[in-house]
């Protein structure tokens, strides 16, 4: 009865070694959603910053370049129109994991113009 038990000992050890590669995978997707959210959130913040300098007449670029950290990288592109102005910031998402890209978060803000 004990040969049987000290043949399978090592079993359990060789399952995990084959189960690590798939926990490895979801924590890598976990950490990208996060890196996505993440860059979201900035591009909101980045559109509102570009739209409040924007409508004082400033730099939208320089504004929304100053709202973002992290080291991502970020394009804001201002739409006057009549009374207000409209900025859209492009954040970068970085990729975390090997082989997967994502298109930039997009997001817009406007903002009357301030006379």
């Amino acid at each position: 009865m004990s040969y049987g038990r000290r043949r399978d000992a090592g079993q359990v050890a060789i399952e995990y070694l084959g189960f690590i590669p798939i926990l490895l995978i979801v924590g890598l997707a976990g950490f990208q959603i996060g890196a996505i959210a993440y860059a979201a959130e900035q591009a909101g913040t980045a559109a509102r910053a570009g739209a409040r300098a924007a409508s004082l007449r400033q730099s939208a670029q320089q504004a929304c370049a100053e709202a973002v950290s992290g080291g991502l990288t970020v394009t804001c592109d201002p739409a006057p129109g009549g009374d207000s102005v409209t900025v859209t910031a492009r954040v970068s998402i970085p990729s975390i994991v090997p082989g997967w890209h994502f298109d930039p978060a997009e997001k817009t803000a406007t903002m009357p113009f301030d006379h």
